[in-house]
């Protein structure tokens, strides 16, 4: 009878749970590390790879751009990304296991427009 009741709490659990669509992505992207000559042109060079992967990579509107990493190998400086959308940045902004979002250390976003 115990596992019964357990059971319909389940179901009812599960028909009524209404899940969140939340978006959390890290993307990485490269330029030529002949593009950072100077700042102007690696901040041109860096404003355009995020720009592409805005524009063509994710299908949603994000609310947080972060610079995870960038690390030079060979002729490519290799760009590490994490995009969120609102609920996402929400998502990461609650306690649990592993290292936590910092929302103190976004992209500029003056870079992004």
């Amino acid at each position: 009878m115990k596992s019964l009741l357990a059971a319909i709490i389940g179901l009812a659990i599960a028909v009524f749970a209404d899940p969140a669509a939340a978006y959390v992505v890290e993307i990485t992207t490269s330029i030529p590390v002949a593009s950072a000559v100077d700042d102007a042109q690696f901040r041109n060079a860096l404003r355009s790879a995020i720009d592409d992967v805005l524009n063509h990579v994710i299908a949603f509107t994000p609310t947080v751009v972060t610079l995870q990493s960038a690390r030079v190998a060979g002729d490519r400086i290799y760009i590490l990304l994490l995009i969120a959308d609102g609920e996402g940045e929400e998502t990461m902004k609650r306690p649990g296991p592993g290292p936590r979002f910092r929302p103190d250390v976004t992209f500029p976003p003056r870079l992004l427009s």
